[in-house]
């Protein structure tokens, strides 16, 4: 299965030891993920930002996760109501890498831009929120 990890998701996941850390290691051990550099370097200036970690370590961070995972370059698509322009990123990266499962912390609305996106283009992809992320 093709997946997409939510930078939130990516970002818990080396940042404490929880729920996102184990759909991580599951997601690895099982299925392909998909990401994009835009993905990847909001996920660099949180853990530098947010977390505090070191510039270094959070380079090394996602680089690992760069070579762990396919890297695509999303179209730019144009969704009604996102509120969140960063969601643009996470949706777009779906399409473009064909996703079958985005995974996501974010309590807004990545779910219901999914299933427009379904009712829009026929994507063949749902999402699912990580509680407690």
């Amino acid at each position: 299965m093709r997946v997409v990890l939510d930078s939130n998701v990516i970002i818990a996941a080396f940042a404490t030891r929880g729920i996102c850390a184990e759909v991580f290691e599951v997601c690895l051990g099982g299925h392909m993920i998909v990401t994009s550099e835009q993905i990847l370097d909001e996920v660099r200036k949180a853990l530098v930002k947010k977390i505090r970690l070191p510039v270094r370590t959070a380079l090394e961070i996602v680089t690992y996760v760069k070579n762990i995972t396919e890297t695509v370059r999303p179209e730019n698509i144009k969704i009604p109501l996102l509120r969140d322009p960063d969601d643009a990123i996470v949706l777009s990266t779906a399409m473009t890498g064909n996703a079958h499962v985005v995974i996501t912390g974010d309590k807004d609305n990545t779910v219901r831009h999914v299933n427009c996106l379904q009712n829009q283009t026929g994507l063949q992809c749902t999402a699912k929120q990580v509680k407690g992320s």
